[in-house]
């Protein structure tokens, strides 16, 4: 076991949230027998890792999910206390929706019925043509299908909404590595794959004799879809997903698609541009329209379907969906109780309706005037850190400047609340309202198609635990869920909230000027603003961090691909380096007190390392350095810190300790 210095952590948030310490450090949460310039992760963190295994319900335990499952427990009362609302309101839509859902003998009565219409229809193809209407009629649902139209802003003109047709759907498996790679591990869980489409197509009453054959012809159809697809590093890069075109473009990449039936399915009009995202996809889409067996399409169209809805059926069909989903990719080892998978559904469905309930509860005025003085604090570092950017030209710094003072913070909830009276909501019939819900949803984004962008939507529901930058508007988003201790204490000293929130406010901020975030403007377009010898200059600053992240060795043969995490972990070091100079300039000068024998700097770092405190199972490990951009936790910690000389002089490390990374290799953005 990997133990002193390479373990995990996790704190009692919620009872450190009700103590009332100022200092909002819990020494108890400590490992004092692991030096903080060994593992600065594990010493913040560790006696709580040990004292709090993962539960058997979660691939990952740490201070995300511990808030998750506060915030959760909270949604919870609302939905339960909705149900007894006014007739006709939102409120009671919800209660309605949540009740219905949790009426588990209705799900059980129910079986695989829900899916009888699609089903059938699958049944009566004969012919290609037959194929092709059967797709068309999926395309409201949104991720059904092959590919999917939605909206977004226009990369040369972010004001104006456009057709994008992208974002690939049609895949079982979590990335195009677990189709392709010849590893132990990747045959390993296709393996398993085949295994679960043959139980799977066995619960839809397939003879048990066909079901393997059928199950090899659907991952032989998607592994010939996935070779077409760029890999997720490549995805990163804006250029690469931005091909626009008109209409006619669209059609001659599959001509044998019937666009215009598709287009017409969704109302929306071929008169306005559309971006696809990988055109070689849809090519081999076309390529698979033409030649595949019609009884091959027959075959993935079944998988597809009862794949899509198997969460949501009678318990054999959400049993085996678990094991594939839940254990054998992510290693959890029991399900969650139903009321949670509900509860999510409800904020995934009627975000603005349980939004406002949420908010009226759990997210005082006080909360976001703290907050948005937080937001300005960091706003002013970032600025005063771009211009002392030595190494930058003033038509660059020029041009950065103009960016942040653009930027547009969204924090806890949107301006304006959506409406959701056009939902059926049928208390017994939880499949039925779920449809309606979800077919709402794509009508409103279908509809934005040609409009003006919206600037001021947010892409969060408010109970979310998570924060994010969107570069086609230069706005940063922080729902009132995360704004919840151990991220962001109302109470507590200036060095924590700066150390935790402020971290993460100036990550956020620092996507846009990331690897990614950098090539849009200040409006948002993909334009570069840089002069050619800043921009090499900032990519060799780039190449710091993803070497960094090539190096690390997170031990069992899991290692992270450094162009996939680079804009997380500039994000984290960026950030990190501006909020300790808000930090400091909120002390005006002044000394920070010393709290729980910790001086002020220390309390800075010992918040950011807490925020990263989780265990994570060996699978979600694997798991997660394939398909996340996002590092280990643990290392977004320590390999951030490692390139710190603030923190090495805050706890006395020095050249040669594990937290310390030699000068000439250590990164620094700006």
């Amino acid at each position: 076991m990997l133990k002193r210095c390479l373990g995990i952590l996790a704190i009692t948030f919620l009872a450190l949230a009700q103590s009332g310490l100022k200092s909002g450090i819990d020494r108890s949460t400590l490992d004092t027998s692991c030096k903080p310039c060994d593992d600065f992760w594990r010493y913040a963190n560790g006696t709580w890792l040990d004292k709090n295994p993962i539960p058997a319900e979660y691939a990952r335990w740490g201070s995300f999910t511990i808030l998750r499952d506060a915030n959760l427990e909270r949604t919870k009362v609302i939905l339960e206390n909705a149900g007894n609302a006014k007739s006709g309101t939102d409120e009671r839509r919800v209660g309605d929706f949540y009740a219905s859902c949790l009426d588990e003998r209705a799900v059980e009565a129910a079986g695989i019925t829900p899916l009888n219409q699609m089903l059938t229809k699958i049944g009566s193809i004969k012919t290609r043509e037959d194929v092709i209407e059967t797709l068309k009629s999926w395309e409201l649902a949104g991720t059904m299908g092959v590919a999917r139209v939605f909206s977004g802003p226009d990369r040369e003109n972010s004001q104006a909404q456009i057709t994008n047709v992208g974002n690939p759907a049609g895949l079982s498996l979590p990335d195009q590595d677990y189709y392709v790679k010849e590893d132990a591990r990747s045959k390993e869980i296709r393996d398993e794959f085949l295994k679960h489409v043959a139980r799977m197509l066995e619960l839809m009453g397939d003879a048990k004799d066909t079901t393997a054959q059928s199950a090899k012809d659907i991952l032989d159809f998607e592994t010939l879809l996935v070779k077409a697809q760029m890999s997720r590093a490549e995805r990163r890069d804006p250029n690469r997903t931005f091909n626009k075109m008109t209409f006619a473009g669209l059609k001659a990449l599959a001509p044998a698609y019937d666009w215009d039936g598709v287009f017409k399915t969704l109302s929306v009009p071929t008169n306005v541009a559309i971006n696809v995202s990988e055109p070689a996809y849809i090519k081999a889409f076309q390529t698979q329209l033409t030649s595949a067996p019609i009884a091959t399409w027959k075959t993935w169209m079944r998988w597809r379907v009862v794949n899509e809805r198997a969460e949501f059926l009678s318990k054999p069909f959400a049993d085996e969906r678990f094991h594939f989903r839940s254990t054998i990719l992510s290693g959890v080892k029991e399900q969650q109780p139903r009321w949670k998978m509900c509860a999510a559904q409800v904020d995934r469905l009627f975000p603005d309706a349980l939004g406002q309930l949420w908010v009226a509860k759990h997210f005082p005025p006080e909360a976001k005037r703290r907050m948005a003085e937080l937001v300005d604090n960091m706003r002013e570092a970032l600025r005063q850190t771009l211009e002392e950017a030595t190494w930058l030209e003033p038509a660059t710094r020029q041009n950065a400047i103009k960016k942040l003072e653009a930027f547009n913070p969204k924090i806890g909830y949107p301006v304006k609340w959506r409406s959701y009276e056009k939902i059926d909501v049928k208390q017994a019939e939880f499949d039925l309202t779920l449809q309606s819900a979800e077919l709402e949803g794509r009508r409103i984004d279908l509809a934005k198609i040609g409009k003006r962008t919206d600037r001021e939507e947010m892409n969060m529901t408010p109970p979310t635990v998570n924060a994010s930058y969107n570069a086609l508007t230069n706005s940063i988003t922080f729902p009132a869920g995360v704004l919840q201790p151990p991220f962001f204490y109302l109470e507590a000293d200036d060095a924590v909230n700066y150390g935790a929130i402020g971290a993460a406010i100036g990550h956020e901020m620092g996507h846009g000027f990331d690897d990614q975030g950098s090539k849009f403007d200040a409006d948002g377009n993909l334009k570069m603003w840089w002069t050619d010898s800043d921009r090499k200059k900032f990519e060799a600053r780039a190449n710091c961090v993803t070497s960094q992240f090539d190096s690390i060795d997170a031990g069992n043969g899991i290692r992270h691909n450094g162009k996939l995490v680079t804009g997380e972990a500039m994000g984290d070091l960026g950030g990190l380096t501006l909020a300790y100079r808000a930090y400091h300039n909120a002390l005006k000068g002044k000394e920070a007190p010393v709290l729980d024998g910790f001086t002020g700097d220390q309390r800075f770092f010992l918040a950011f390392a807490r925020v990263w405190a989780e265990q994570a199972r060996l699978e979600q490990l694997r798991l997660q350095v394939t398909t996340d951009p996002h590092p280990i936790a643990r290392f977004r910690a320590n390999a951030t810190l490692q390139n710190m000389t603030e923190f090495h002089k805050a706890f006395a490390c020095k050249l040669g300790d594990a937290m310390v990374r030699p000068p000439d290799q250590q990164c620094r953005l700006w």
